[in-house]
């Protein structure tokens, strides 16, 4: 039993702990290329949320992981099998009653754990900032944290080299041979400013990549798994305890020139 987790915890520990910070990790349930399992942003979400939760604990936060979201917006893949959905409407009134439970509670701090690059909460935060005044509400988004160039060869950006090592030290019997994977090639849009960032647009997921991978896996492997793993939930537990530990009148400080 994990403190730190509610999914495991119960009632006699709950009860007397004054939670600092919730944690909620949000994945999403879609295809990763051909030798990936479905469930594969949502492991990685619940591992990470739970070592991180575990190093903040052990600095002396007071940190609960929520269960898991398996579901994110996948609103570009319609025509990939069992892909599933939520939109970004859905999303916001899952968030609002799960808030204000916290806010009831007395738990006014709670960080998003995402793991599936087709979620974005930023605008729901910002609507949510209004609604609910006391929380401080933030998401995280592992993928974004640098690092990865120094341990993988192609950085990718879905079920490419670092998910899949990611995958083969986390839950290597889910994990089919990379000699069934595809080469997650992908196609570019053909108008420059849409592959530039300043301009954007939805891609069509089954027009970009034929084995709905981009980035190659080939090189994967546990140990680059493990290393890039440990690098990332150590940021995040970092950030976790100075979260739970910093008062909010003292968020903010002048900037050092």
């Amino acid at each position: 039993m994990r403190s730190y987790i509610l999914n495991e915890t119960n009632w006699k520990g709950v009860k007397q702990t004054d939670f600092q910070v919730a944690v909620l990790p949000w994945g999403a349930t879609e295809a990763h290329n051909y030798h990936l399992p479905y469930g594969t942003d949502n492991i990685i979400a619940e591992r990470i949320a739970a070592k991180a939760a575990a190093l903040a604990t052990n600095l002396g936060g007071r940190v609960i992981v929520l269960p898991a979201i398996p579901f994110g917006v996948n609103t570009g893949q319609p025509d990939v099998k069992l892909d599933m959905n939520l939109n970004p409407g859905t999303q916001m009134m899952i968030l609002r009653d799960l808030i204000t439970v916290l806010n009831r509670q007395g738990i006014h701090k709670m960080v998003i754990l995402n793991a599936h690059g087709g979620n974005d909460f930023r605008q729901i935060i910002r609507e949510l900032n209004l609604i609910f005044p006391e929380m401080f509400l933030c998401q995280c988004n592992w993928f974004k944290i640098p690092g990865a160039e120094d341990y993988f060869s192609d950085l990718g950006e879905h079920a490419g080299e670092v998910e899949t090592s990611f995958m083969m030290y986390l839950a290597p019997e889910l994990v089919l041979p990379l000699a069934e994977a595809g080469d997650g090639k992908a196609r570019i849009f053909a108008i420059p400013a849409l592959n530039q960032g300043w301009a954007w647009a939805e891609r069509e997921w089954t027009r970009v990549t034929n084995d709905t991978g981009i980035g190659n896996p080939a090189l994967a492997t546990a140990e680059k798994g493990e290393s890039f793993f440990n690098v990332v939930t150590e940021k995040i537990g970092g950030f976790l305890y100075e979260l739970a530990v910093l008062n909010p009148a003292d968020f903010y400080k002048d900037k050092l020139c």
